[in-house]
């Protein structure tokens, strides 16, 4: 693994799977003793399970980019765009849901929901641009 944009999808999906699963996990301790902070507020509940889920789900597509990128993005500065634009949003999805349940109100999220659009815009840039890539003739 000679490539530095496979290394650093590598490791940043497999950290992001591992701690979002982690998140799930302390979700579900928060479910099973009863955390009035988290069971009582649902909409708390419910971005904090879209973080949870798409944090992992978005790692996990990191793990895949790393392992697939060469072959579809042969020159290095656009797998190294991709690779960054895919990260960003990987990062910012499930941020923007983590923080859009802090200090919110019951019926309205905090306006930090409005970082999810942004990271979903500039991960589906990163996976846009491995899947034109691997429409392209090779050589």
């Amino acid at each position: 693994m000679n490539d530095p944009v496979q290394r650093s999808c590598l490791r940043f999906g497999w950290t992001a799977v591992a701690g979002f699963l982690a998140l799930g996990l302390a979700l579900e301790v928060c479910h099973l003793f009863k955390a009035p902070f988290y069971v009582d507020a649902t909409l708390r509940r419910e971005l904090w399970t879209l973080a949870h889920a798409h944090g992992a789900l978005l790692g996990l597509t990191t793990v895949v980019f790393g392992l697939t990128a060469e072959r579809c993005l042969p020159d290095l500065g656009a797998r190294r765009t991709a690779s960054w634009l895919l990260r960003a949003g990987a990062l910012l999805v499930p941020l923007g849901f983590f923080l859009g349940g802090v200090g919110n109100a019951e019926g309205d999220p905090s306006p930090s929901i409005l970082v999810v659009p942004l990271g979903a815009a500039l991960a589906f840039l990163g996976i846009l641009a491995a899947a034109i890539g691997a429409f392209r003739k090779a050589d």
